[in-house]
């Protein structure tokens, strides 16, 4: 498959992401349940990410999907926040954003 410009955009986000997190190729393929080699592809713009590997790149790597797929971020400070912690962080953190937007009512 040759590279198209999206899948090249969508594969420097993600080895932004991935350098951010201090990560290699290797490190990131086995985070998201796939080989290194096959990792490194879709960083390349030569493979797809599929829509359950999209889902663990939100949940694991801390990127927003809109970030990832459009490069376009989200006007929600709300949104910008969470994305940086993933998992149960996220839920922790969105916890903490409720209280303080009632504290602030």
């Amino acid at each position: 498959m040759a590279a198209t410009g999206l899948l090249v955009e969508i594969g420097d986000r993600l080895r932004l992401r991935r350098e951010e997190m201090k990560l290699t190729q290797k490190q990131a393929g086995k985070l998201l349940e796939m080989s290194g080699t096959f990792y490194g592809e879709i960083e390349r713009g030569n493979r797809r990410l599929s829509i359950e590997k999209m889902l663990l790149v939100r949940e694991r790597m801390g990127l927003s999907l809109t970030w990832l797929l459009a490069g376009a971020k989200t006007g929600s400070i709300h949104e910008a926040v969470l994305c940086r912690y993933p998992g149960e962080d996220a839920e922790r953190v969105e916890r903490i954003l409720r209280n303080l937007a009632k504290l602030c009512r």
